[in-house]
């Protein structure tokens, strides 16, 4: 069996028998186990990041982080078919994904470090003799608390640019996908230009070392991913401290379907995008809001595209959607169907296996239902599963309003043949991301993050490296 030890200054750290599991959700068969974390152990990985960021060797060479990040990339594509398979192990889903989360991963490294190279400050004359310069330095030691649903992406998401801007780090991943984050650290532990102490990853022990992480002095930059319940309670234990946040949250992603929208492009790909990840992911689409004029229509085709959605096993090539996480998920989204069914319809209801060879998974087929209150708990809380409400609109000006009805506002998408249309609905839209005729278009070069409950800050992208800088004004006179 496999197992996920810390990483602390350079050193793999081992707790005994302190150990917890991980479980495949494709049949809650044990996958490898990972050494328990502790506040001793949490403190002790923040003590070396301070120690090592202070000394100052790495904040002040940018050309040493590029080249660190390209030969980490380089390490991520040597192990890039091992480290998928122990995605789809430890989190179950399709091997597609998570060859795609691990590419992604390769290109994020290489597109920060190619900012490492090019973070500039600015000067200005304000007078005669006075001269003031703005330089950004790295911000500090930074806490990255991953979780398991991209247990890869959303490692790097953070970690690149943390690295690109000479900061310090001391990573939590996921209890569920310990052993991704075994491989990810191990092909960073193999880059020999890496500083001993750059980067540590301490695992977690219930919630005692996000706690410690979120109130600790010494920590000057919390980048999480997550609830936002989970989210908004770091925000409160940082306060004391005055950290900076970085907090991609929580998403309740509607797509508008216009009265001249091209369903035989849209209706496959809103299907795609409802289940990506068994629909635990904070940009899949939850909520289809269409033009009266062709809500029957589209129901009915979203209805029969969801009904061909193969659930089963991430490494079977025949799946096109994987599991749940685990069994307590499948349980709450069954819940859900039960209040559904009680306030709405249901075009189209999931199923569990009973039995055959999916029987000892968390799996759960696709729902469609409709509920058209916007005030109904099923379209204001996030649901983190393959289920899609649909709702049909009064007209346009209701559809736009619909968009905007939850706390959310992290993505949403838009289908339509009018660039006016197109134009007016993305500049409505309370949102971070919003894509026209497409969905969940991701790249390393594109910002993300959230208006609203879904966050503070961005990730990819130059403004990525935000987060992880200072400004510092500097004024010259003339004597």
């Amino acid at each position: 069996m496999m197992q996920a030890n810390h990483w602390i200054n350079g050193r793999w750290l081992d707790n005994g028998d302190e150990r917890g599991h991980t479980l495949n959700p494709a049949d809650n068969t044990p996958v490898g186990y990972y050494a328990l974390g502790s506040k001793a152990l949490t403190d002790q990985a923040i003590d070396v990041a301070r120690s090592v960021f202070e000394a100052g060797q790495w904040s002040t060479k940018p050309r040493v982080r590029a080249q660190v990040l390209l030969d980490y990339a380089d390490r991520l594509t040597e192990r890039q078919n091992e480290l998928a398979d122990i995605i789809v192990q430890e989190s179950g889903k399709l091997q597609s994904e998570a060859r795609g989360e691990v590419l992604g991963c390769i290109s994020e490294c290489r597109y920060y470090a190619g900012l490492a190279r090019t973070i500039m400050g600015r000067s200005t004359e304000l007078d005669t003799g006075q001269w003031v310069s703005f330089t950004r330095e790295a911000a500090g030691v930074v806490a990255i608390i991953v979780p398991w649903n991209a247990p890869a992406t959303l490692l790097i998401r953070s970690l690149a640019p943390a690295l690109a801007a000479g900061c310090t780090v001391v990573v939590k991943p996921a209890p569920q996908t310990a052993n991704v984050n075994r491989i990810m650290m191990e092909c960073l532990a193999a880059v020999t230009g890496l500083p001993a102490g750059v980067v540590n990853s301490v695992n977690e022990n219930g919630i005692e070392v996000g706690q410690r992480l979120s109130v600790h002095p010494d920590v000057d930059v919390i980048s999480f991913t997550g609830a936002s319940s989970t989210g908004s309670a770091i925000m409160a234990s940082a306060a004391g401290t005055l950290k900076r946040l970085s907090l991609e949250l929580g998403g309740k992603a509607p797509t508008l379907v216009a009265s001249d929208a091209n369903l035989d492009i849209a209706i496959p790909q809103i299907a795609r995008h409802a289940t990506i990840i068994a629909g635990q992911m904070c940009t899949a689409i939850t909520r289809v809001i269409v033009d009266p004029s062709r809500f029957e229509e589209t129901a009915e085709k979203l209805r029969d595209a969801l009904a061909e959605v193969r659930t089963g096993r991430g490494d079977d090539r025949q799946s096109t959607m994987g599991a749940l996480i685990d069994a307590r998920s499948r349980d709450r989204l069954l819940g859900s169907l039960d209040i559904a069914r009680r306030d709405g319809e249901i075009w189209l209801q999931g199923q569990t296996f009973e039995s055959g060879p999916l029987a000892k998974g968390n799996f759960l087929t696709p729902t469609l239902m409709q509920i058209q209150d916007v005030k109904h708990e099923l379209i204001q809380e996030e649901l983190f599963g393959p289920v899609l409400n649909i709702e049909c609109a009064d007209d346009e000006a209701d559809m736009l309003a619909r968009a905007n009805a939850t706390r959310y506002g992290l993505a949403a998408s838009v289908w339509t043949e009018s660039v006016r249309r197109a134009q007016h609905w993305t500049r409505g839209i309370r949102s971070g991301s919003v894509w026209v005729n497409a969905h969940n278009r991701l790249a390393a070069e594109t910002e993300t993050g959230g208006f609203r409950h879904s966050g503070l800050g961005r990730l990819h992208g130059m403004q990525g490296l935000d987060d992880f800088l200072e400004t510092k004004t500097v004024y010259f006179a003339e004597d």
